[in-house]
């Protein structure tokens, strides 16, 4: 263990125990919770680890007081972070819109299982997708990542921080019960290796003029002041203007809402994060991400070896959905596939971008997608090509 507390080196580790050892990298010193599996084991994590870095830990009565503890610590200067799974991320919804109203920086896990409801707690899905993007009311941004390794637990907690305090939004760890529970190897680098990136803060004094809320960049987003600094500093969930206040006017409003998703789709390339695999010049195209990316990829692999040209683009950022990359494989590609463990969520997004036949391979949850579906779905895309003469390979 180093100063900070980062435990530097080589590791077997469990998927939960690698995102709270990411979030203590990261500099996160608060943590509030309510435990509900499978992600209870992060707030466990966190109760030991938090003390000995000279962090805080609470445990809430709920989850609706658990996010609110968490933008209560960030607008005080912290980096902070939750941890929930389905019916828990469903109770923070509403505060996921505030920290977007307020520009509030966040980490949110969400380890899913199979739902809806209490669903099935010991067991895995990917249903909470769409949520994560448009749960709470209005129009608003986030970003959301889906690690497929408790390696990448770790660094897409580190990540979710950054981005977060750097672009003052929510931001969500969209894990699942399988990485959750996976026991694989973690290498956490050295301190100095570790990106970090820092909230933008005032250029001005305090004083009776400055405007928490004014923009003066590019990248649309406002310098973040702390409590207790003393700026005067007016937070509501009401529609404000520059100073904070709320202002009921049409034209504020637009100009406020329009900022906040802008800010995000103007720096969606700094937050969007993707993986290939063997995509130089495949005709089938799967798009899978979490754990049901592992069996994809080996999807891909039997089918390479049958002569059949697939590949996999594995998403690593849900959202912002990368658009522009699918647009680019839609030049190549005659068939899409979509392998999640959900009833078919990610495939509408894919279906937005691309003019091809898109394919689905769903599974509702509770255990999880094997190659062997996504295989199959491969070589009847392949078949068809090669009947209708679109294809040029069929199934060995």
């Amino acid at each position: 263990m180093t100063g900070r507390g980062v435990l530097t080196g080589v590791h077997f580790m469990h998927g939960d125990h690698a995102c709270a050892e990411g979030a203590i990298a990261a500099g996160c010193r608060f943590f509030a919770g309510y435990p509900i599996t499978p992600s209870t084991e992060i707030a466990e994590r966190m109760a030991q680890r938090l003390p000995e870095v000279g962090g805080v830990f609470i445990q809430m009565e709920d989850e609706i007081a658990s996010i609110m503890a968490v933008l209560g610590a960030s607008a005080a200067g912290a980096r902070a972070m939750t941890a929930t799974s389905g019916p828990g991320f469903s109770l923070m919804m509403e505060s996921v819109g505030l920290a977007a109203m307020l520009e509030i920086p966040c980490v949110i896990v969400d380890v899913q299982r199979g739902s809806p409801s209490t669903g099935l707690p010991t067991l895995p899905g990917q249903a909470d997708v769409m949520q994560a993007r448009w749960g709470s009311h209005g129009d608003y941004e986030i970003a959301a990542y889906a690690p497929w390794s408790p390696q990448e637990m770790f660094d897409l907690t580190v990540l979710a921080f950054n981005v977060a305090d750097r672009f003052r939004i929510p931001v969500m760890v969209m894990a699942d019960e399988v990485v959750g529970h996976m026991v694989e190897r973690v290498v956490i680098p050295p301190e100095d290796q570790i990106p970090r990136w820092e909230r933008k803060r005032p250029r001005y004094p305090a004083g009776n003029g400055f405007k928490p809320f004014l923009v003066e960049d590019e990248d649309l987003v406002p310098p973040m002041v702390h409590a207790g600094e003393g700026y005067r500093v007016h937070f509501t969930g009401l529609t404000h203007d520059e100073r904070g206040y709320p202002d009921m006017s049409a034209e504020t409003h637009h100009r406020l809402v329009t900022r906040l998703v802008e800010k995000v789709r103007r720096n969606a390339h700094q937050m969007i994060r993707y993986d290939t695999y063997a995509l130089e010049d495949a005709k089938i195209v799967v798009i899978s991400y979490g754990c049901t990316a592992r069996s994809a990829r080996r999807a891909v692999a039997d089918a390479r070896r049958m002569g059949i040209p697939a590949g996999l683009l594995r998403l690593i950022s849900l959202w912002p959905f990368p658009a522009e990359v699918v647009r680019e494989l839609a030049k190549q590609a005659e068939v899409f596939i979509v392998a999640e463990m959900n009833l078919g969520q990610m495939i509408c997004e894919v279906e937005r971008y691309v003019s091809q036949p898109v394919k689905g391979v769903f599974h509702a949850g509770g255990a999880m997608i094997p190659p062997d579906p996504i295989l199959q779905a491969i070589r009847e895309a392949a078949f068809h090509g090669a009947r209708t003469g679109g294809g040029k390979a069929s199934p060995g």
